[in-house]
């Protein structure tokens, strides 16, 4: 155990000793590893998102810049998006799945029905100007076919087989482009993936490939492939090449030295195999190591991920720039490369590896190299000597070529060093786009996804990087599978497992202030004295010299005029002996706090009460010594950013804290009881108001009915008994001899044909009025009555305890008895049997 634990720390003290010798590296050679900013998924400007239900794998993109047309291919699915909005599709998805009995066979043969056994479209690319040329796993059983862009249609009868174009699961390593309608792929020919092929098929030429030999390719894993016209304005009459990037298992050294190294292979375009030998092989395949290291620590990136190539307008300008990987203990390290296409020439022409049986190792091969020059391509010196293709070049050098694949010199990237190393990060992919700044020098700005879905933004200066941002691409953790960009547009788009991003180069606006965009050093984003805005966005009417500011090589924010300050002081009071936190907001994450104290840099206070930590100052065991004033500065580039200012009192007990608290917010305090106070009055006010009326529509309301109906009253005294309509039923008064009397009453005739009759204001026999607490004019207890109650309902016992200056109003009926007027006849007869009957009781 304890010689166990003894080799684990001497592991330990390795690792730390290998870390921490790469971050001393890294630091002094002045890279800058942290982004500057940092943006959230959610924080994200202008993004846009296109995904599917059920639908997964969008990893594989490809951009159409001609007819501005985004075409991604998913699982069983193939879509094609507007540039500018993939959210919008320019025709109907292409659903194209394996059938049932493919997937059932796949089960059958031991893959897993819910990853292996579907059709994963990862190839697809513009075979010509209508068609593209598309393949897909297809259940373990790779097929290829044509799709019609003009209506978006698979061609299903023209189905090909895909065993050696295309590999047979999702996960297995592949790369391939079309180049004047022939498909050069890199890919494992088999089902169990052992073997492996750089085939050439379509197209006019012979099917042609590499031999199957471990020394031609070992367990390669590729990446990607670049096509490079170098027959263009060759004086040699050179030939245009395809370059493969891969990683694989070398044979070149010991089994106990390096296993995994970084590869580039090339073959010519008019390689048409041998005559006798290597026919319908590959006569011009060399390969080549790629070194992506750190010379001092020889700490070796090895494990490729993936390539992007630059082309610019002059092909030997071409630049390649690789993603490696490595790992010690548990830390993933990944590292970016650069490499120039004349270093990798420079390594093909140069002396070739061969194995020595006798030694039984590879070394370099000192021999005399046989005529023409073996794994070149046909160019004008051939030509004189006779030799117009592969075909007819001779058996020695075709021989040799066989046996000698692989070249002696490694190629070197740029300044024999990565570009940048990050720790505890895994990159995936990348792209790269150059842009022209506004001094009239070209940047290269790198788009490098991650492991974990962020895409970090950086921009070569000179020989250093500086990582503008890191965004944060997908709200759940996942990786960037693939990324493509529109330069015309300005667009970069990132495939994953659940969706494709779209997002702008840069977002300019998030820079508030001229020196937070100028800190920058973003090439796309210039100061325009009244923001910060993409360069390309730029009226035509600016003059470059005078309205912009920018600086990418310096970030010299002497550009911006100085502004006055204008940040409010903070008054925070604290009980002595307490400790207390003044926040202070960075301007990036390359920026460092700095405070003062009265004007006096606390870097050089001598008080170990102060801890200046990132976003604050701790005051521990505050004493009165520290009230003062602070000042929280942000420094970046040795030019400070005011943040904040705070006032801070200390006094001797809490009471007195509590007091000048009060003190200071009692102002503030009055005006928010004020506000309060003003509201609940108004609506107090309100709902007085509102029971005031419903109170004074409750008083003119004195018969509620189910009816609705307006009535107009008129005084019965304006209308002959002759007039009254047809069918309208009296109930005698008990003080009255006939029915005649009822005419003497001051009755009221309704609109609706009903008579009330109001006792109390009957006439009497003498032709005086009975004294009553009534009115004179108008009917005691009712207004002009809005409703009619219906005879039937009316209760009669109601009517014994009804007051004096009551009234029924009776409905004019039809022709015949009225069974009321009938009930309430016998009740008041009965009445009038009684010696101690009321009257008035009775009364109607």
């Amino acid at each position: 155990m304890e010689e166990m634990a003894a080799v684990g720390g001497s592991r330990f003290l390795v690792f730390n000793f290998v870390i921490m010798t790469l971050l001393q590296f890294t630091q002094a050679s002045g890279w800058k590893v942290v982004p500057r900013k940092t943006v959230s998924h959610s924080a994200l400007k202008e993004v846009k998102r296109f995904s599917k239900p059920n639908i997964f794998n969008y990893t594989t993109l490809r951009l159409d810049e001609d007819e501005q047309i985004l075409y991604v291919g998913a699982r069983e699915a193939v879509f094609a998006l507007l540039v500018h909005n993939i959210t919008k599709e320019v025709k109907e998805t292409i659903v194209w799945d394996a059938p049932i009995e493919k997937k059932m066979e796949c089960v059958q043969k031991g893959k897993d029905n819910q990853t292996d056994c579907f059709n994963y479209i990862r190839f697809l690319q513009n075979f010509n100007s209508t068609h593209l040329y598309a393949c897909g796993t297809y259940a373990f059983q790779p097929r290829c076919t044509y799709i019609d862009v003009r209506n978006f249609t698979l061609n299903s009868a023209a189905m090909e087989d895909g065993k050696g174009k295309f590999p047979y699961g999702p996960a297995q390593s592949h790369t391939g482009l079309i180049v004047d309608g022939e498909f050069y792929s890199a890919t494992l020919n088999n089902f169990l993936g052992t073997e492996a092929v750089i085939l050439r098929h379509l197209g006019q030429h012979y099917s042609t490939k590499t031999e199957h030999l471990a020394s031609w390719l070992n367990e390669p894993n590729f990446v990607g492939s670049a096509y490079i016209q170098e027959s263009a304005n060759s004086e040699t009459g050179d030939d245009d090449k395809i370059y493969f990037f891969f990683s694989e298992r070398a044979v070149e050294y010991d089994c106990y030295r390096e296993q995994v190294v970084a590869r580039v292979a090339r073959v010519c375009k008019g390689d048409m195999g041998g005559a006798r030998t290597l026919q319908k092989k590959w006569t011009t395949f060399l390969k080549a190591r790629l070194l992506c290291s750190v010379p001092e620590q020889q700490l070796h990136f090895n494990n490729f991920q993936s390539v992007y190539t630059l082309i610019d307008s002059n092909w030997q300008s071409t630049v390649f720039f690789g993603i490696f990987r490595a790992q010690w203990a548990d830390v993933d390290v990944s590292a970016v490369c650069q490499y120039r296409i004349k270093d990798i020439q420079q390594a093909f022409d140069g002396p070739y590896k061969e194995y020595r049986d006798q030694a039984q190792k590879w070394g370099r091969y000192s021999g005399k190299v046989p005529s023409p020059r073996p794994g070149a391509c046909i160019m004008n010196s051939h030509r004189l000597n006779g030799y117009n293709t592969s075909l007819e070049l001779p058996d020695n050098t075709l021989s040799f070529a066989k046996k000698h694949p692989l070249m002696d010199d490694l190629v070197q990237p740029v300044d024999n060093q990565p570009l940048l190393i990050q720790k505890n990060i895994n990159y995936t992919q990348i792209v790269v786009d150059r842009v022209l700044a506004v001094n009239g020098n070209q940047y290269d700005v790198l788009f490098i996804g991650t492991g974990a879905g962020w895409l970090h933004k950086a921009v070569m200066i000179g020989s250093q990087m500086h990582i503008i941002e890191e965004l944060q691409l997908f709200e759940e953790m996942q990786p960037v599978e693939s990324l493509a960009i529109s330069k015309k547009k300005k667009l970069l788009f990132a495939g994953s497992r659940s969706q494709v991003v779209q997002i702008p180069f840069a977002d300019c606006e998030k820079y508030r202030s001229c020196a937070d965009c100028i800190l920058a050093r973003d090439p796309y984003c210039v100061w325009t004295k009244q923001e910060c805005t993409r360069i390309d966005a730029l009226p035509k009417v600016f003059d470059v010299d005078q309205d912009v500011g920018q600086d990418v090589e310096f970030a010299d924010v002497s550009l911006c005029h100085r502004t006055s300050d204008n940040l409010k002081m903070k008054n925070l009071t604290i009980v002595a002996g307490t400790n207390i936190f003044l926040p202070c907001q960075l301007i990036s994450n390359l920026a460092v706090p700095k405070w003062t104290f009265q004007q006096q840099d606390l870097a050089h206070v001598s008080d170990a009460n102060y801890e200046i930590q990132r976003k604050a100052l701790l005051i521990s065991d505050v004493g009165s010594q520290h009230g003062g004033s602070y000042c929280c500065f942000s420094e970046e580039k040795r030019e400070p950013f005011l943040m904040g200012k705070y006032s801070l009192s200390v006094v001797s007990n809490r009471a007195m804290a509590l007091e000048s608290q009060a003190a200071i917010g009692t102002l503030g305090l009055v005006w928010l009881y004020v506000f309060v106070l003003g509201i609940v009055c108004v609506c107090l006010l309100g709902v007085v108001i509102y029971l005031n009326r419903k109170l004074k529509e409750r008083r003119e309301k004195t018969v509620v009915t189910k009816e609705a109906d307006h009535v107009n009253v008129y005084p019965t005294e304006r209308i002959l008994p002759k007039e009254l309509p047809k069918g309208t039923k009296f109930i005698p008064s008990q003080t009255s001899s006939s029915d005649e009397k009822l005419w003497e009453s001051p009755s009221y005739y309704y609109s609706d044909g009903s008579l009330k009759i109001v006792p109390g204001h009957a006439l009497c026999q003498n032709g005086s009025s009975p004294s009553h607490n009534g009115t004179a004019n108008g009917i005691p207890g009712q207004p002009l009555p809005t409703a009619v109650q219906s005879p039937t309902r009316l209760n009669l016992a109601n009517i014994r305890g009804a007051n004096t200056n009551g009234y029924i109003r009776l409905q004019l009926g039809e022709e015949g008895v009225d069974p009321f007027s009938e009930e309430l006849r016998k009740k008041l007869k009965q009445r009038q049997m009684l010696p101690d009957a009321n009257p008035e009781e009775s009364s109607v």
